[in-house]
This record gives C-alpha cells, sequence and structure tokens, in this order.
C-alpha cells in the first residue's frame, strides 16, 4: 500500500521516560564511549556536570520504551515488511542527565512519494523536552518499498 500523504501532522502520544545511571553506562559501553564521564559520576562532576550526562544517540533509543515501538507505521499504513531506515537526524538545545524525566512528543512532519510510485518517505520528528526545557529535535525518515508498482 502507497505512503499515504495525508498523515502528514498525524501526532502520537507522548512518551515520558526516567533516564537511568545504570542504562546510560550500559548505552555508552555498547556504543564504545570510552570518556568516563559517560560512565563516572566523579568524572562527570569534575567535567562540570551535575550527574552523567546522556550520550547524543541514546535520545533515539529512549523512543524505543514504548510498549510498541513501531506501532506508529502501522497506525499509518505502512506494512513493517516493507520499511528502509533512510536517514535519522539530532538537533540538540541543551544536554540531559541521569535523573531526569524526559517527555518524547512525535509527529509526522512530511509524506512524500518518488521514483514513480516505486517509493514513499515517512518524516517523523520527535521534540524531547524536560519539563520547558527543550532537549532535542530527532528527526526520522523511513522509506517504504511499493512493491506492488510495476
Amino acid at each position: 500500500m502507497p505512503v499515504d500523504v495525508g498523515v502528514i501532522g498525524r501526532c502520537f502520544p507522548d512518551l515520558t521516560v526516567d533516564v537511568e545511571r545504570g542504562r546510560l553506562r550500559f548505552f555508552a559501553k555498547a556504543i564504545g564511549e570510552t570518556d568516563p564521564v559517560y560512565t563516572d559520576v566523579a568524572a562527570a562532576r569534575a567535567a562540570g556536570h551535575p550527574d552523567l550526562p546522556v550520550p547524543p544517540t541514546m535520545l533515539f533509543g529512549l523512543e524505543l520504551d514504548r510498549p510498541d515501538p513501531y506501532r506508529w507505521l502501522d497506525e499509518i499504513g505502512v506494512d513493517l515488511r516493507h520499511v528502509l531506515h533512510g536517514e535519522q537526524s539530532f538537533t540538540y538545545h541543551a544536554l540531559a542527565y541521569a535523573g531526569d524525566r524526559l517527555t518524547l512528543s512525535a509527529r509526522v512532519s512530511d509524506a512524500y512519494i518518488k521514483d514513480g510510485g516505486r517509493l514513499g518517505f515517512v518524516v517523523r520528528d520527535t521534540d524531547v523536552r524536560r519539563d520547558a526545557t527543550r532537549i532535542a529535535a530527532m528527526r526520522q525518515v523511513i522509506v517504504v518499498r511499493h512493491t506492488d508498482i510495476s
């Protein structure tokens, strides 16, 4: 089924996540981060942070805390079997730290068709906030292969 451009503006329920030190340490280890500010509270404080900072790309991983993180695709009529990861970007406004409670608000900001209808694109923007402080804006572009187009 082709991407429906009528999904532009579709908002999804907010997700609130508590950032935990253990999870930050695990993520830093998983990505090969060796800077101790991401794993050692004393090193983080010596560097001027109030606690362990959230590694930049971890914000996307927090979105996976939704009970069914890919349900949004089904809700807009996209078959997950035909999805490719197209692009991902982050714009940072402030640092987040262990102990923070972050709220992620996602919406479809664009949807379009290319290559004679063979490819659909869905752009999803997610705003990350700690109370009234904007932490980051994330953008994800999903490519959908339209297999029923010849």
